[in-house]
């Protein structure tokens, strides 16, 4: 029962979603959370190949990275490509046995539990390193909490939340913006 050590991968192939990682015995893992297939990085190359086995292990590993690896399936056993190296030979995985399966999905399971509780931990670090960074900042972002709003906005309870537009004096009040050749006249009481 090997610990999952490194990252984990998804990959997808048309009949569904595969969890793919490395285990702490330098194994490769993939399953579908039914079953696992295992095999081995570093081990022989294939006959003809052109890839030494220390940078098989490199290239599997940056591939899966950036979703560059395809798994295929057979009965008994898959096998993981890169299409993108053609001068690396496939990983040959074997379907693991029902009871070594069982207990490797239970690695699985507590190892990624485990890598949640760390990043949990981290998270909450540095959230805390964060809020203590500053205590002006700080201070001040509290006491904003209990100051009114210095802008000048109305409330949305008074209407629109737009500010009022102050009236230019000649510009007209049934065509804003158009303002008025004539000089404005008042009302001449006198003359009646």
């Amino acid at each position: 029962m090997a610990e999952p050590a490194g990252s984990f991968h998804v990959l997808r192939t048309g009949t569904g979603r595969f969890l793919c990682f490395c285990g702490s015995d330098g194994a490769v893992y993939v399953t579908d959370a039914m079953e696992v297939w295992a095999g081995e990085l570093g081990g022989c190359p294939a006959l003809g190949s052109r890839c030494p086995p220390e940078e098989h292990g490199a290239m599997l590993r940056a591939a899966l990275g950036h979703g560059a690896a395809a798994l295929s399936l057979g009965p008994g056993s898959a096998a993981l490509l890169l299409p993108e190296e053609p001068q690396c030979p496939a990983l040959a995985l074997a379907q693991l046995p029902a009871a070594e399966a069982r207990s490797q999905l239970q690695a699985l399971l507590f190892g990624m539990a485990g890598c949640i509780e760390s990043l949990e931990r981290r998270l909450e670090a540095v959230e805390t390193l964060a809020s203590s960074c500053s205590p002006e900042k700080n201070a001040a972002r509290s006491q904003q909490l209990f100051l009114p709003d210095p802008s000048p906005r109305k409330s949305k309870a008074s209407g629109s939340a737009l500010p009022a537009k102050r009236k230019v004096p000649g510009e007209s009040l049934i065509n804003p913006g158009f303002k008025s050749k004539k000089a404005p006249s008042g009302v001449n009481f006198e003359d009646s």
